[in-house]
C-alpha cells in the first residue's frame, strides 16, 4: 500500500513524500513546513483534493 513519509530536510523543515508499494518515491511536497502538524495538514489537503481532481489527457 502506498504511504506518506514525513521527514525533516537539511534546513530543519518538515516535508512529505509519497512512497509506492515498490519503495520508490512517486510524489513529494514542493515546500517545507515549520511544524509536523502543518505537514500533516498538508498531507490531509492532498488526500482530500485527490478525490475530487479530474484527470485530463492532451
Amino acid at each position: 500500500m502506498p504511504k506518506f513519509e514525513i521527514y525533516q530536510d537539511k534546513a530543519g523543515e518538515f516535508r512529505w513524500r509519497l512512497i509506492a508499494d515498490n519503495g520508490k518515491q512517486i510524489a513529494a511536497c514542493g515546500e517545507g513546513y515549520k511544524t509536523k502538524a502543518s505537514v500533516k495538514n498538508g498531507i490531509t489537503r492532498v488526500m482530500e483534493t485527490n478525490k475530487r481532481t479530474p484527470v485530463f489527457e492532451s
